[in-house]
């Protein structure tokens, strides 16, 4: 089970979510490749606090408006008004403006409480919030070619009719108890500054519940109900003391089997050239479609340059597959708990650990396959093996079922970059040392196209445990 890419509903992914849903879709892929039943989970924020001020909002400017349309296209401008509306009423309030001025706050902290117990219309308003946002991911996923559907959506809604029971069973299993009225979990070994016991609060003093009560109960889920015996986390590197907490308490209350494996794989950030996370010149987080169209814009622009005579579907697709590509690879060569800093320029390059090399080398093992097959030459059954180059490159083969199984052991799609990387560059050198094509002797010529050809089988293979799509011509 692999928990990954967790977008807010009415909220536009920003830059932030490309990693956790980039290396997770890495993930998933890997593990499937290597034999796993695997469950993918896409744990969105769907309930809590602001869908009280969303839906009111919602129902202040229409359902069928233009502006209800924006949770589609750009769900922040929603949202932000949304909460810019909430915030003015709030400050009229304090300042006895009146009734009026303080009547949305008002009625946005009623409808949290009439959505939570299950009134029919604000369950209704609620599930259009939720499917308006869910076209917006589906566009950032297709966009990503990430795996995430409809089917893997679990967000924190559907576990709201858990929450009672959580913390009803672990108070009367003695696990958790009143704490300065919360109702706490102390897993052993978490001590604050104040050298004092950390708690967990799985339900605040006020009887609302909290992100902890929400892991808790998914946890308790996804062993019992889907049968999982290995849990990973793909969340940002600032959680993992929320998620220590969270697997020791489920540790503890017998949740999580010893037999059950839970791992955080933590995140890093994408930072910008200043060394700090990654945003617009506003300050605000980076829009990851604006992003990713810039990528795929800056792509386009080269190959309309250098390729003019490809058809223009082709060159829309070669585009795509480069600048989202390039992407992508940057991202997944970098250890995904490190931050990397975001320079489009060298994710698009042609020269170094990049998407592009390993397409181009590709595309460069295919085009000679074109020709030989005009030539009416074709590869032997087996790959020939004569000299040093050659023996180079079949060695490095032989390392690709261990370096997935590496990866997909320790959720570690670095460590794939890097060999395909090594791949790429013994095929240059095997290349530049046996020709193929050229080369008058039949049966090494054959060996040889065999050779390139498994690599090309290899290096496609690879890509796509990453995400990453080969053009067929660059």
């Amino acid at each position: 089970m692999v928990d990954y890419s967790a977008p807010n509903v009415a909220k536009e992914m920003h830059v932030g979510h490309l990693r956790t849903t980039v290396v997770g879709d890495s993930i998933v892929r890997t593990l499937e490749k290597l034999g796993h039943t695997v469950i993918r989970q896409n744990h969105i924020g769907d309930w809590g606090t602001p869908f009280g001020m969303l839906i009111e909002h919602l129902l202040e400017v229409g359902e069928e408006s233009a502006e209800a349309d924006l949770l589609r296209t750009d769900p922040n401008a929603f949202y932000q008004a949304a909460r810019a509306k909430f915030d003015t009423a709030e400050q009229e309030s304090s300042r006895g403006a009146g009734l009026e001025g303080s009547d949305f706050a008002s009625r946005a902290r009623r409808r949290v409480a009439t959505l939570q117990s299950g009134d029919p219309e604000s369950l209704r308003i609620w599930t259009n919030l939720v499917e308006l946002s869910k076209q917006y991911f589906h566009r950032i996923y297709d966009m990503l070619d990430v795996t995430l559907t409809d089917e893997h959506l679990a967000g924190e809604s559907s576990y709201n009719g858990q929450l009672e029971a959580v913390c009803a069973d672990l108070e009367t299993d003695g696990i958790a108890k009143i704490s300065d009225g919360a109702l706490c979990v102390f897993p052993a070994g978490f001590i604050g500054r104040d050298e004092e016991p950390l708690p967990l609060i799985i339900r605040k003093s006020d009887g609302g519940y909290g992100y902890a009560t929400t892991d808790l109960a998914a946890i308790r889920h996804r062993v019992d109900t889907l049968g999982a015996d290995r849990i990973a986390y793909v969340v940002g590197a600032a959680q993992e003391l929320h998620f220590q907490m969270v697997f020791a308490s489920t540790r503890e209350a017998g949740w999580l089997p010893e037999t059950v494996e839970a791992q955080h794989v933590k995140i890093g950030s994408v930072l910008g050239e200043d060394g700090k996370i990654l945003r617009t010149r506003s300050g605000s987080s980076l829009r990851l479609m604006a992003l990713l169209e810039e990528a795929v814009a800056t792509a386009r622009s080269v190959i309309d340059e250098l390729r003019p005579d490809l058809p223009e579907a082709e060159r829309e697709q070669i585009a795509h597959d480069i600048g989202i590509g390039g992407v992508k690879y940057a991202d997944l060569s970098t250890a995904h708990d490190s931050d990397y800093t975001f320079d489009l320029d060298r994710m698009l390059a042609l020269t170094g650990n990049t998407a592009p090399y390993l397409q181009y080398a590709v595309a460069r093992i295919r085009s000679i396959g074109r020709k030989a097959a005009a030539q009416g030459i074709t590869a032997a059954a087996a790959p020939r093996v004569e000299n040093d180059a050659e023996r180079a490159l079949a060695l490095a083969l032989l390392e690709f079922g261990p370096t997935l199984t590496a990866v997909g052991a320790d959720y570690e799609p670095h460590r794939l970059c890097a060999y395909l990387f090594s791949l790429a560059q013994a095929f240059t050198s095997f290349y530049e040392a046996s020709p193929i094509l050229k080369e008058s002797d039949e049966e090494l010529r054959a060996g040889r196209l065999a050779l390139a050809e498994l690599t090309e089988r290899v290096l496609v293979e690879g890509l796509d445990a990453l995400g990453v799509n080969a053009p067929q011509q660059m």
